[in-house]
């Protein structure tokens, strides 16, 4: 939405003691970058916040006034300035947490390749873009082993028979994933990866290709809003053949 640099808003934020409101400062910041002069007023006590939120109906702050109009609060103001789609149209899925775990576990394989062996081109960087991988997703997961828990409920066919299967997941697959990493104790790691991979596929194939269930996937963790599907079948498939690879290494060796 185009501004003239001339325009001003009205910024109303908690600035207190004690209290710094961060969604204020990247409200005044998001303004000023679109070309507003900002009238920042600072609420400086809980009375008068208090005060303000009654007056105008709010339950929030930060608030942005532009032309008298009352824009809203930080999020509604990106929507102003066509940074977000309207709140109505938005999406609850999105694929962004996979995607930046996925990238960097990727660069941090290259890296590791690089520094080994000098080249990014090695098998070895494949190898631990896996295991990496896992370790980071197991991470997540074990954030909030509680939440994770009671998402992956939903669907894995084994915790739904034993419990507390749900809470043993996440640190299995940082065990596996840190193991294949290392190189050691593939004994160990390969047997982990290769059956919570394959409880993990069966289940989310069933759920989602079988039972055409749509369900919120577990996979970075209790408060993901990444759909059940590709993303996690391709994570429990992953585990399958780091597994199966690892333990092959192993045995030929």
């Amino acid at each position: 939405m185009p501004n003239d640099t001339t325009q001003t808003a009205m910024l109303y934020r908690m600035v207190m003691p004690d209290h710094l409101c961060p969604f204020g400062l990247k409200s005044k910041d998001l303004l000023e970058r679109n070309g507003y002069t900002v009238e920042d007023h600072h609420l400086t006590t809980r009375e008068e916040t208090d005060a303000f939120m009654k007056k105008h109906g709010v339950e929030t702050t930060p608030q942005t006034f532009i032309d008298g109009e009352r824009i809203g609060g930080y999020d509604d103001l990106r929507v102003h300035f066509d940074l977000d789609p309207p709140k109505e149209s938005q999406s609850d899925i999105s694929y962004q947490p996979v995607i930046a775990i996925f990238s960097v576990a990727a660069l941090l394989a290259l890296g590791l390749s690089w520094h080994q062996y000098g080249t990014v081109l090695t098998l070895r960087a494949l190898e631990w873009f896996i295991s990496l991988s896992m370790t980071i997703l197991a991470i997540q997961k074990l954030q909030d082993v509680e939440s994770f828990s009671t998402m992956f409920l939903n669907y894995d066919l084994l915790a739904r028979r034993w419990v507390p299967y749900g809470k043993v997941y996440p640190f299995g697959e940082a065990l596996a994933g840190i193991l294949m990493t290392a190189g050691a104790l593939t004994w160990l790691s390969a047997p982990v990866a290769l059956f919570i991979g394959t409880v993990g596929a069966v289940s989310v194939f069933k759920a989602v290709y079988i039972d055409k269930r749509e369900l919120t996937c577990a996979c970075v963790g209790g408060s993901s809003n990444v759909p059940l599907g590709f993303v996690s079948l391709t994570e429990n498939l992953m585990m399958i053949v780091m597994g199966l690879w690892m333990g092959s290494k192993a045995l030929i060796g």
